[in-house]
């Protein structure tokens, strides 16, 4: 009977040892195990994207909390290679043989493996550190608004992430360096708003900064009283002792290399510059466009949604030479504008949950599904203010701990006039950002890459879509909301052609602030800000006018093969249903969509 137990145990060891060994090392059996174990990879990996994901956390795995990633030279290099080595192995599996669902994930996975790949070409081409989102500003953010403290547990590996400071910009400083020693060097005005933000950040007592204040906060509410004075202190050291010297050794890094800088703003003055913005357009928009037919576009674009600007100002009576200066003057009326006050700007926060309650409350027509998780309004964080966009949108947790965010910048009153509020509302909210990508959280039956993969085409592509959706919903009946509609149209439509200006047609940073006040009237605040944040991200900002009008487009085709059996909440559906995708991925499922729903054409009379 032993002898028989201990061949039942060595049998179970190696039928596990078959299964277990492929999956962890080498080819897996099953495709579905192939991705899981790719994600896991990329996943633990990243520890801040765990604790932004909270998906361990549920099942009570919490390791990972007082990690932060590693972002040295050599860790990207040898996740370079390992994407390889990846994509080699999904491409091993037999296609052909997957249903139309299994397909997809593949398509998907495939085409986000070999963006990435070519992106490991230009692997040095960015700015790690800049005046919009930088890693110098995006730690401290991530620590105040991702990492949660709950209880003393959390607390101390918030702690312990401090004490992680130094090591973390040691390796954000060598690639700095390195950058620098190939020709990669920001333009002059990154350095000098990077520097006054970063030695400001440094300049607080430490009772007083940020990150002791919100852990103070945090500590104060989840931690009983007799051990909190030993957590306060702790932080309390590693903020003197780690996070001050590691932003002081950052600050020197950047005097360094500041004495390079030129006022050179395009990435055409990158090693193979040309190459590399052309490969940005690729990845964010997901299509072969070229630069040139990128600016046309814009320029089209421009004409058109200029000319329906004129007929409303017109029809209001109101006199004007340029549609820019036009929308500029009534953006400073005080009629639009909330008092800039401490009372206006929480009113005016107010407001923006208005709208978005009451656009959630009245489109059923349009939508027979919706996200489970809410989203609420909140300020961009006050250390970001200066540089931050005007506006954005941050994902909910996984286990439902955080809700979807629809951050606003309250720097300037001027940023935010009274008509051109609901558009951005409808954009980062709802249905915008958060509708597409809650409910691509909120997926089953799907590998979970799906869920989070991102496309940047598809899903501002989308946001942008929304404010078109809404507007055609009847939400901006009102003259001055319908003009708040068409500028942000306009915004869009003209960062095709600064975009591509700055980037291949070598701009200025002047000459692209100064062609966009003029066809836009936004705010100058906003405009400087949107420039600088297209100078130090190529590419991303041309995604979204590319992504609407696929979808635009698609919508159109189905109407025109559907007639009478389109339903706009299934194409929704269809839309929204499959998380990001690249667009050309988009276009086929739609097309398999209509091939579905299609009714047979009927036999022909004898």
């Amino acid at each position: 009977m032993k002898k028989k137990i201990l061949y039942a145990l060595a049998a179970l060891l190696i039928a596990l040892s078959v299964f277990i060994v492929p999956t962890v090392w080498f080819k897996p059996w099953s495709i579905d195990h192939f991705y899981t174990r790719t994600f896991l990879h990329f996943a633990l990996q990243r520890p801040m994207m765990l604790s932004s994901l909270r998906i361990l956390e549920p099942m009570g795995i919490d390791f990972h909390n007082d990690d932060l990633d590693d972002v040295s030279m050599a860790f990207a290099q040898r996740e370079a290679k390992w994407l390889s080595r990846q994509l080699r192995i999904l491409r091993s599996y037999d296609r052909e043989s997957m249903d139309a669902d299994e397909r997809l994930s593949y398509d998907v996975l495939e085409w986000f493996m070999v963006d990435a790949e070519q992106a490991n070409a230009y692997m040095f081409h960015n700015y790690p550190v800049n005046q919009m989102a930088g890693i110098q500003s995006g730690l401290p953010d991530f620590m105040i608004n991702t990492h949660q403290i709950g209880n003393e547990g959390e607390a101390r590996d918030y702690v312990a992430r401090l004490n992680q400071f130094g090591r973390f910009f040691s390796q954000v400083n060598t690639g700095l360096r390195h950058r620098a020693s190939i020709g990669v060097i920001p333009p002059r005005f990154v350095f000098e708003k990077v520097l006054d933000e970063v030695r400001a950040f440094v300049a607080h007592p430490v009772a007083e900064h940020p990150l002791f204040v919100h852990f103070k906060e945090r500590v104060e509410e989840s931690v009983p009283e007799a051990r909190r004075e030993d957590l306060l202190e702790s932080a309390r050291s590693a903020i003197a002792d780690t996070v001050y010297p590691a932003y002081r050794e950052v600050i020197a890094c950047l005097e360094e290399i500041q004495v390079l800088a030129s006022t050179d703003d395009g990435v055409w003055k990158f090693p193979d510059g040309e190459a590399f913005y052309a490969y940005q357009l690729r990845h964010h928009t997901t299509t072969d466009m070229s630069p040139d037919e990128i600016h046309a576009l814009g320029l089209t674009e421009i004409e058109r949604i200029q000319a329906e600007i004129a007929d409303i100002l017109t029809g209001q009576g109101i006199a004007f030479d340029q549609v820019g200066a036009a929308l500029m003057q009534l953006g400073k009326e005080e009629r639009f504008l909330y008092p800039d006050t401490e009372d206006g700007r929480a009113e005016l926060l107010r407001d923006y949950q208005a709208l978005i309650d009451e656009i959630s409350a009245g489109i059923d027509s349009l939508f027979d599904k919706r996200p489970k998780a809410p989203v609420e309004v909140v300020p961009v964080p006050h250390f970001k203010e200066a540089t931050a966009t005007v506006a954005y949108y941050d994902a909910p947790a996984f286990d439902g701990s955080r809700p979807g965010r629809f951050y606003v910048n309250l720097r300037s009153i001027e940023e935010h006039a009274k008509f051109g509020m609901p558009t951005l509302a409808y954009h980062e909210a709802v249905p915008g950002h958060h509708f597409q990508i809650a409910m691509a959280q909120e997926m089953t039956d799907v590998p979970f890459f799906r869920k989070v993969i991102p496309f940047t085409a598809y899903t501002e592509g989308w946001a942008l879509y929304a404010e078109l959706l809404a507007a055609e919903a009847g939400f901006e009946d009102d003259p001055f909301d319908r003009l708040g509609y068409l500028q942000a149209q306009l915004f869009r439509a003209v960062r095709l052609v600064v975009d591509t200006g700055i980037h291949h047609k070598r701009w200025t940073r002047e000459e692209a602030i100064d062609y966009m006040l003029r066809q836009t009237g936004m705010a100058e605040s906003d405009v400087v800000a949107e420039i600088e944040r297209y100078i130090v991200n190529p590419g991303q900002a041309c995604a979204y006018k590319v992504g609407q009008l696929k979808i635009l487009a698609l919508r159109e085709k189905a109407e025109a093969a559907l007639g009478s059996s389109f339903d706009i909440r299934a194409f929704h559906n269809i839309i929204l249903g499959n998380g990001a995708l690249p667009l050309t991925i988009l276009e086929k499922q739609v097309d398999r969509w209509i091939a579905d729903v299609e009714p047979a054409v009927p036999p022909h009379p004898a």
